[in-house]
C-alpha cells in the first residue's frame, strides 16, 4: 500500500526496524514545546497525507515517552480518515512528574496503517442471551 506524504520538514514518518508495525512521526515546532505534569499539547508534525479509502492511520503513543516520561495520548489512540488532507498534530499529554520538552524534529509518536469496515446497523428491540450477558468491567475475574 503506498501512503502519498507532503512534508514541510523534509522528513518523512520511518520504520525503525525491519519489524516495526508504526512508522514513527517528528514534531514539527519552529520553538521548543515545554508540556508541564498534567498538562496537554497539540503538536504539529508538518505532515500531509493521502492513502486509500478503507484504511486509517492511527496514531498510537511511543512506549519509551509513556514509560520514561509519562508521556501519552490524550486520546489513546487516533485516528486519520482516509478523506482528511489537514496537518497530522498529535495530542499529548504529560502524565509523569517532571516536565517534558518537546523538539523540533523529535519522534513523538508512531503511526500504524490499519484497514477499516464499515458495519452495516441493524435496527433490533432485543438482543440474545449470552453466558455473560450485561456483565462487564471485571465481570469475568481478574
Amino acid at each position: 500500500m503506498k501512503v502519498r506524504i507532503n512534508s514541510l520538514s523534509g522528513i518523512y514518518p520511518s520504520y525503525e526496524t525491519e519489524g516495526s508495525a508504526g512508522m514513527d512521526i517528528r514534531a514539527y515546532l519552529d520553538e521548543t514545546v515545554v508540556i508541564e505534569p498534567g498538562k496537554r499539547a497539540l503538536i504539529p508534525t508538518g505532515l500531509f497525507m493521502e492513502f486509500e479509502s478503507g484504511y486509517e492511520v492511527q496514531i498510537r503513543a511511543r512506549s519509551g515517552l509513556a514509560a520514561k516520561h509519562g508521556i501519552g495520548l490524550v486520546n489513546g489512540v487516533g485516528t486519520i480518515d482516509s478523506d482528511y488532507r489537514g496537518e497530522i498534530k498529535v495530542a499529548l499529554i504529560n502524565m509523569g512528574e517532571d516536565a517534558f520538552a518537546v523538539n523540533n524534529g523529535d519522534r513523538i509518536a508512531q503511526m500504524v496503517i490499519a484497514p477499516v469496515v464499515h458495519a452495516e446497523v441493524e435496527p433490533v428491540d432485543a438482543l440474545s442471551d449470552t453466558e455473560r450477558g450485561a456483565g462487564g468491567f471485571g465481570s469475568t475475574g481478574v
